[in-house]
């Protein structure tokens, strides 16, 4: 398992892992058009190669070197929040589950928020994804709830969770 930097060149690879993803992740939990309305917003060429461009976002592609193939990414930005990191998205291929891909990415992202400074880790999580435990597995607790207009007459019905860096159980 490796974590590679993406840059721009990576963009229809990021957006290929993105969709197989999200076709498995959420084909029971969005709308067959809230799903396509956020890929095409949240995973355009154009908005990945904006986030690419910020010094504080990051990309990296998680490869499986045994089958010389992608599992998945991650994309975070530092300085979210004053001493907090945002992990915006972390998304594994379906064939990729349980590997240790997921927690591999995290102790990664653990370690890159250390080093930049930050002392926390924030995400959101729909409510009915099942990622939620894998996150809580991983030391993650809910700190709030709430719903966040997307646009286009949709909403994100999600957690919110933290990392606190440093703490004694992770």
């Amino acid at each position: 398992m490796k974590l590679i930097k993406a840059t721009e060149k990576d963009i229809a690879v990021i957006r290929d892992l993105a969709r197989k993803s999200w076709e498995h992740a959420y084909k029971d939990i969005l709308s067959g058009e809230q799903m396509e309305y956020m890929l095409s917003t949240m995973y355009s060429a154009e908005e990945i190669k904006d986030q690419l461009q910020q010094p504080r976002y990051h990309y990296y592609l998680i490869k499986d070197e045994s089958s010389d193939s992608y599992d998945g990414f991650i994309g975070y930005e530092n300085g979210y929040e004053e001493k907090t990191t945002k992990l915006h998205r972390i998304y594994l291929v379906p064939e990729s589950k349980g590997k240790g891909a997921g927690k591999y990415a995290l102790e990664f992202l653990k370690e890159k928020t250390a080093d930049h400074g930050d002392l926390r880790i924030i995400l959101n999580v729909n409510k009915y994804n099942p990622a939620r435990a894998f996150y809580e597995s991983q030391g993650f607790r809910i700190y709030e709830e709430g719903v966040f207009d997307i646009g286009n007459g949709f909403v994100m019905d999600d957690y919110l969770m933290e990392f606190i860096i440093g703490n004694p159980e992770d």
